[in-house]
């Protein structure tokens, strides 16, 4: 091959290299607006691009007119809290993500959260920490204490006392001011379950991003747990969450983005937003057999029990 054409192969890669880059960068168009409206159950607005008014009005213009913004530290719940209670589309919850606490009590040298380095602070600054969730929670326009939970994904050993620790304070602040409680749980079904059953679970406790199989659902059918679906499930691998939703009662049935992660096919590893919510109801639809306007009212009308806003509670 000659420099020449050697130069050219290197600049067409070079190019298709920087269209790939640039595409996944690229908000997915908009969908087809649901014809009933739906509550994204769980995103991260100060984690999107582009402003808070934006992010409403794009969801709302197809169908998604509620949000429920979630916090993952005490930064992000009080954002949350502060978002909530100037947007009336908006419903917070407030608390410390299970691989929050081991970074608060054992320090987080590497800086790999939002936060940066972090010295130890032992289990005095996790008191400290659930405290201002605590006062958080107590908001009325938080409507749920989380995302709470075990993580044994990014969690070692070593971190395993301080995560199950900070969830069951969770459990006791959630269920001590009357609000929901939704659960982070990745690779950590029985222990999440165990904790559950010894605290005794709030009445409404949302499994977020629901992660578990079909029998791990209908453990969660029986004791009244909510399940909430992301665009994950959409995902050609995701067999065993397709199974879990066709055996979760509908009326414990949520939706939801966990946006600006896990973005539903076909636009999977592009940026999620609330506004593509309508392409996970209509594959949760398909997967139960029903139309598009039936599992968009189940979804509806879960969300707002859960949650606890338009039913008298708010």
């Amino acid at each position: 091959m000659s420099p020449k054409s050697a130069n050219s192969t290197k600049s067409a890669r070079s190019t298709q290299s920087t269209k790939r880059a640039t595409r996944a960068d690229e908000a997915p168009p908009a969908p087809e607006p649901l014809r009933v409206p739906v509550a994204d159950s769980h995103t991260h607005l100060d984690m999107q691009d582009g402003t808070v008014e934006e992010a409403l009005a794009k969801a709302a213009s197809v169908g998604v007119p509620t949000v429920v913004q979630v916090g993952c530290d005490l930064k992000g719940s009080r954002w949350a809290a502060d978002t909530a209670a100037a947007y009336a589309s908006v419903h917070a919850a407030v608390a410390l993500h299970p691989n929050e606490a081991p970074r608060i009590v054992h320090g987080d040298p590497d800086g790999w959260s939002r936060q940066g380095v972090r010295e130890a602070g032992g289990d005095a600054a996790l008191d400290e920490a659930l405290a201002e969730i605590d006062r958080l929670a107590a908001l009325p326009q938080v409507k749920a204490v989380g995302e709470t939970g075990l993580d044994f994904f990014r969690t070692g050993p070593g971190g395993k006392a301080a995560q199950e620790r900070s969830f069951r304070a969770h459990i006791e602040i959630a269920k001590r001011h009357g609000k929901a409680l939704v659960i982070h749980d990745r690779e950590a079904h029985a222990d999440v379950l165990r904790v559950l059953a010894e605290e005794g679970a709030p009445e409404r406790t949302v499994f977020h991003c629901y992660s578990g199989d079909a029998e791990m659902a209908e453990i969660c059918a029986s004791a009244g747990y909510y399940m909430s679906f992301a665009g994950n499930m959409t995902f050609k691998n995701a067999r065993v969450l397709r199974e879990a939703l066709a055996v979760a009662p509908l009326e414990l049935v949520l939706v939801e983005t966990d946006a600006p992660f896990l973005t539903p096919v076909p636009y999977r590893g592009r940026p999620n937003a609330p506004y593509l919510i309508p392409l996970t109801v209509r594959a949760m639809a398909e997967v139960r057999g029903i139309d598009e306007d039936a599992m968009a009212t189940a979804i509806s009308a879960n969300t707002a029990r859960a949650f606890g806003y338009g039913d008298g509670r708010s």
